[in-house]
């Protein structure tokens, strides 16, 4: 094997690679860095054409690996029989037909085939890309929507239970440092206002009206990949969080990511406003292509789902600067409080931009 960015720790690899290729497998192999939890390689085999994504599964974040890759497999599946419109990497197989490759050491790999000619985006460029963003992970779950939600497993319990991370938030208060619990008061205070949004989910788990669909759950443009050459989508990639799910949660996502004017770690709070034409065209494309799948409360409420996101990603965040800082990486002492006040003034900017714009609202909010 040939490799120019060999550490050793990449050697890790080689197990993996020669169930791909049992025989002959001298080939390049390039890290490829576009993820934050899964650690992946572009691999090369000499004297073939195409190339082939190879992934090692983070164990730390997905404690049962072969649960994620069963999901997207079900996803696939289902995508070759019935859903032939939907687009999604190709998964490649390891000796005897088995899409997961378990090592000596008991590391989990998993295969695609290379996408070439593709580019990923950190941030929506223009309005036009946040549409067809949406479009993307709406399409995702539109043609999903005959299949058996049931067979999906739980990859990560409660991720966005609204009530679940209230009950944290609750907890961390509870058991915070005197000095943290002062100092994010404000925080706290104006959070707890709008227990509202929570109450609203507890009624949205128990309503016909909001039926579960499949979710991608981290539905961010960086999970899109883009034709270098003609600007358009070519699939939606990393579902590894793909679970059942309610409406707001995909649509909420790509509000709070990419209608805000800053992202979640900015500290240029008096910069921070709701972009008008990307909150349009995230709602627009996303109902371009799930309009018939909503129901009518859906549509009617369908504002919501920003609001839910944000709220419960400044409960995260204000919770884990509550609890000292255990689960989000930080790179001062202070970060998660802003993180979370960044969230709370986006929450604020997005409640006022609703009133104004759709004349929604649905709670009474300082």
């Amino acid at each position: 094997m040939k490799n120019a960015k060999r550490t050793p720790s990449d050697t890790i690899y080689q197990e993996a690679i020669a169930a791909l290729f049992p025989g002959d497998n001298t080939c390049t192999i390039e890290r490829v860095n576009n993820g934050l939890i899964n650690t992946s390689y572009k691999i090369t085999r000499t004297g073939h054409s195409g190339s082939i994504f190879l992934q090692l599964i983070n164990q730390h974040v997905f404690k049962k690996p072969e649960q994620v890759q069963d999901n997207y497999m079900q996803l696939w599946n289902y995508k070759v029989v019935q859903a032939k419109d939907l687009s999604l990497p190709a998964p490649v197989y390891f000796h005897e037909q088995k899409s997961l490759f378990i090592d000596a050491a008991e590391n989990y790999w998993r295969a695609f085939t290379f996408i070439g000619n593709a580019k990923t985006l950190n941030v929506p460029e223009n309005a036009e890309q946040a549409m067809a963003t949406a479009k993307t992970f709406g399409q995702l779950t539109a043609s999903l929507a005959k299949f058996d939600i049931t067979r999906l497993h739980i990859v990560i319990p409660h991720f966005h239970d609204l009530t679940f991370r209230y009950n944290q938030f609750t907890h961390a208060r509870s058991m915070a440092a005197p000095e943290r619990l002062q100092k994010a008061k404000d925080q706290v205070d104006s959070l707890q206002r709008r227990s509202g949004y929570k109450d609203f989910y507890e009624r949205i788990i128990h309503s016909p009206d909001f039926p579960k669909r499949v979710m991608h759950h981290d539905a961010k443009i960086a999970n899109v990949l883009f034709d270098k050459t003609s600007g358009k989508v070519i699939c939606a990639v990393d579902f590894d969080t793909v679970m059942p799910g309610y409406f707001y949660s995909d649509l909420g996502d790509m509000i709070r990511s990419m209608a805000c004017s800053e992202d979640e770690n900015s500290t240029a709070f008096d910069q921070i406003y709701i972009r008008k034409d990307f909150y349009t065209a995230i709602v627009n494309g996303y109902l371009d292509v799930m309009r018939e799948q909503l129901t009518e409360l859906e549509k009617k409420t369908i504002h919501y789902a920003g609001l839910a996101m944000v709220y419960m990603q400044a409960l995260r965040f204000l919770t884990d600067y509550l609890s000292g800082d255990y689960y989000y990486k930080i790179s001062y002492p202070e970060q998660n409080f802003d993180r979370a006040q960044n969230q709370l003034i986006l929450l604020k900017n997005l409640e006022a931009f609703l009133k104004s714009e759709y004349n929604f609202t649905l709670l009474n909010n300082d």
